[in-house]
C-alpha cells in the first residue's frame, strides 16, 4: 500500500500507472489512502456521465488493478470479484451492528449508505479496474457509509484486502495453469 496521499481524479485509471507512478511492472494492483473528485472529462462510467453524477469523497480508500492483455467482461468481473472480496472482509473486520449488501459491483451498509464505488474499463494493453470504499462520508454527494461507521481501520483494512485479492488471482492462476486442453 503505497503511503503517499493522493487524490483520485480519474487519471489513474490509465495503463502503466502502477508501473510509471510506483514502479511495479505488468499485472498489478496498487492501493492508497486520499480524497476523490473525478471531473466529467476523466468520467469513465457512461451511466454516471448521463446523469451528470457528482463522484467525489474526502477520503477513501482506493485501488487500481491492471490486468493485461485483458478484454472488458473479465475486468467487470475481476471488479465483481473484488468487491464481493471487499464485502466478506468487512463482514470479518466490523464492529458497528448492521447490515452489508453487494449489488453487482457496489457496496452498501444499512439499506441505502453507499459503501464503494468502481468502474472497470480497458486501454489498448490492459483491462483496469478502480475500486474505492468510504473512509470518511464528509464531502459526498450522496448518501454514504463509511469504515469510520463500520469502526475499521483502514491501513489494516487495506492491507489485508490486497493480501486476499492477491490470494484470489494467485489461486485462479493455478487454476488455468493445470487444466488439461480437450479436443
Amino acid at each position: 500500500m503505497n503511503e503517499k496521499r493522493s487524490r483520485y481524479d480519474g487519471t489513474q485509471l490509465r495503463s502503466l500507472y502502477a508501473y510509471l507512478e510506483h514502479g511495479v511492472p505488468g499485472d498489478s494492483v496498487v492501493a492508497w489512502i486520499g480524497a476523490c473528485d473525478v471531473s466529467f472529462e476523466h468520467m469513465v462510467d457512461g451511466e454516471d456521465l448521463r446523469e451528470e453524477a457528482a463522484i467525489r469523497g474526502s477520503k477513501m480508500l482506493h485501488l487500481i488493478i491492471e490486468k493485461f492483455e485483458a478484454r472488458l467482461p473479465e475486468m467487470v468481473a475481476l471488479q465483481r470479484l473484488t468487491s464481493a472480496i471487499a464485502k466478506d472482509l468487512l463482514e470479518s473486520f466490523k464492529t458497528a451492528k448492521g447490515s452489508l449488501r453487494r449489488e453487482g459491483d457496489d457496496l452498501y451498509w444499512n439499506a441505502d449508505g453507499k459503501l464503494s464505488i468502481s468502474i472497470a474499463t480497458v486501454s489498448p494493453v490492459s483491462g483496469l479496474v478502480h475500486f474505492a470504499i468510504n473512509v470518511s462520508n464528509e464531502g459526498t454527494p450522496v448518501k454514504t457509509a463509511s469504515l469510520e461507521d463500520l469502526g475499521i481501520e483502514p491501513k489494516a483494512f487495506a492491507q489485508e484486502l490486497l493480501q486476499r485479492l492477491r490470494s484470489e488471482l494467485d489461486s485462479i492462476g493455478v487454476a488455468t495453469r493445470k487444466v488439461k486442453w480437450v479436443n
